[in-house]
Formats: structure tokens, sequence, C-alpha cells
């Protein structure tokens, strides 16, 4: 199975730059591409870049959540700076989280492996907690050995 564990975490706050995602959330291929579109125009347009320079660490969050009965994505940082003004401030809730650890070749291959394997495999499979909604985000935390190496966030609660 893959490689994850529970951890308790304070609440934290991610300011990030939106996209609503139009695909059907059974889509993959389709939401996965609307994201990998999204953080490609947010990287070459430089708003990404300045949210960068703002941050108060090294980690980029790609962060999902459902606001107003839509699928959001975001691209944010942890920051304690004043947001740009498009940006939206994302709050997690301290508790319990399903962390599931993994690595990729690019960012957009982490996110995918991991949102795979937390909602593909490990959800369905472990008793004793479940995931009930709230933001959930793939944590980018650095590279080596040529990979570019994260964990996935979600919060749960126990059953």
């Amino acid at each position: 199975m893959a490689n994850f564990n529970l951890e308790e975490k304070d609440s934290f706050t991610v300011v990030g730059l939106g996209t609503e995602i139009k695909s059907d959330y059974t889509d993959f291929g389709g939401v996965n591409k609307e994201k990998a579109d999204f953080w490609q125009a947010v990287s070459q347009d430089g708003r990404f870049d300045h949210l960068k320079s703002i941050a108060k660490n090294d980690y980029i969050f790609a962060v999902n959540e459902a606001v107003n009965n839509k699928m959001m994505h975001y691209a944010g940082v942890m920051t304690e700076a004043s947001p740009p003004e498009e940006a939206r401030v994302i709050q997690f809730p301290k508790g319990e989280y399903l962390v599931v650890k993994g690595e990729g070749k690019t960012p957009d291959e982490l996110n995918v492996t991991l949102t795979g394997i937390a909602f593909g495999e490990v959800l369905p499979e472990v008793e004793g907690f479940s995931y009930v909604g709230g933001p959930n985000a793939t944590v980018e935390m650095g590279e080596r050995n040529g990979l570019v190496f994260g964990e996935m966030w979600i919060p749960v609660v126990r059953k």
C-alpha cells in the first residue's frame, strides 16, 4: 500500500490564485488538463512568481476546494503578507490529516500521482477515518535526485 500516515496539524492558511474546474470530477483527464493549463498560465504571466516572493517558506500548494458548489483549484503559498487582490485566503482546519508522500518527474506528475494514490487507494481502503470535505492540497516540498517530492494533505475525521 501507499506510503501514508495520519498527522495532527495546527490550522494554517494558504493564499492562492484560483480557477474553476469545469470538467466532471470523474473525468480525470479533463481535470488534470485544466489544472496543468492553469499552472502554465499563472507561471507564465508572473502572478505566481509574485506569490512565491511573499511566501514564508518554499512550499508550493496545489489546493482543491469546493466553493459555492464549484470545484476550485488554487496555486498557493503560505504567507503572512497581504495577498494580491485576485487571490483567495484558504483556511485549513486544525485536526487530523491523511498525509501521503511521493515524488514525480515534474510538479504536475507529483500532483496527479499523489491525488490518485490518496483518493483512489488510501481513502477507499483504509478503515477508521474518512474525508468529509474541506480544502485538500498537494504540497511540493523540494527536489532530490532529479525528482520533485512532496505530500498530499487531506483533512479527515475518525469514524
